[in-house]
This record gives C-alpha cells, sequence and structure tokens, in this order.
C-alpha cells in the first residue's frame, strides 16, 4: 500500500500516542478533523492499523526479568511445528515467539519476576511441551531499545 507524507505522519503520530484525539491529531497535520477521521478509518479498514493496545510497564507489574530462549525441534515435522506454535500461544509469559532459521527453531521472548519464576517456568511449562529437543536461554542485562514504532 502507498502512503502519502500525511499518512506517514499520521501513522507516526498514533504509534507515539494512540490516544491523541482527532482533533489533536488535525491540528498536528493542517487537515480538518473529518479528513483526519476518514484517514484513521481507512488505515484500519485496510488491515495497515491492526489494532491498539495499552503498553504496560514490566517494572510496575514486577516483569522485569526477561529472557530470550533458543528452542530445537526433535524434527521439523509439520505436525510437530503446528502442535509446538500452538502450545507456544497457551503460556501467558511467552510474549513473543519467532520461527527462525540456523541453529535453532524459534527465539522466544519471555517476561517472568525472577530467576527462581523463569526456572519454575521452564520446569513446568516449557520443558512439558513435546517434541523439543533442546533450548538455549539468554537473559537480557540492560535494555538498549525496545519500541513498537514502524518507520514508513
Amino acid at each position: 500500500m502507498a502512503f502519502d507524507d500525511i499518512d506517514k505522519k499520521l501513522l507516526l503520530f498514533l504509534q507515539e500516542d494512540s490516544k491523541q484525539t482527532t482533533k489533536e491529531l488535525s491540528y498536528k497535520l493542517g487537515l480538518s478533523v473529518t479528513a483526519v477521521y476518514e484517514r484513521i478509518r481507512k488505515l484500519e479498514n485496510t488491515g495497515v492499523i491492526s489494532k491498539y493496545v495499552a503498553i504496560l510497564d514490566r517494572h510496575k507489574i514486577d516483569r522485569n526479568f526477561i529472557v530470550l530462549c533458543h528452542v530445537k525441534l526433535t524434527q521439523h515435522k509439520k505436525e510437530y511445528v503446528l502442535q509446538f506454535e500452538k502450545e507456544i500461544m497457551n503460556l501467558h509469559e511467552v510474549t513473543e515467539c519467532f520461527h527462525v532459521s540456523g541453529d535453532y527453531d524459534y527465539i522466544l521472548k519471555i517476561a517472568v519476576r525472577d530467576m527462581e519464576d523463569y526456572r519454575n517456568f521452564m520446569l513446568t511449562k516449557l520443558t512439558t511441551l513435546k517434541h523439543i529437543s533442546s533450548t538455549h536461554s539468554s537473559f537480557m542485562i540492560s535494555e538498549v531499545k525496545n519500541t513498537t514504532a514502524i518507520v514508513l
């Protein structure tokens, strides 16, 4: 989909703060409230804007121990892959899951309280999933960049 400069600015403003009113956005963009409303509706209807969310501060909800866990499956059979992906969707500690190339099959981003919480997650949840051959965990030391914004 092609975006003009106004759409690009509008998307950037919405990614910074989606609670801005159409009136506030119209002032920033130099458009009427109706024009901004129609552009937003078009972006929503075409699926460019897929949803609006509240981003929580992990420190304030005690989920600031971040783990990147690499997972290798025993085999790459379609049913193993689909079963793993279905089961991973039910693990609320996993905030992101990527099917990747390379030495491992998946990279999971996991948010828990602390090392003890992660150990419990591994022992009672992750390692109970079928078809996992091995895992490798890395722990976040500090967060250098974390954004949800995509610049067009």
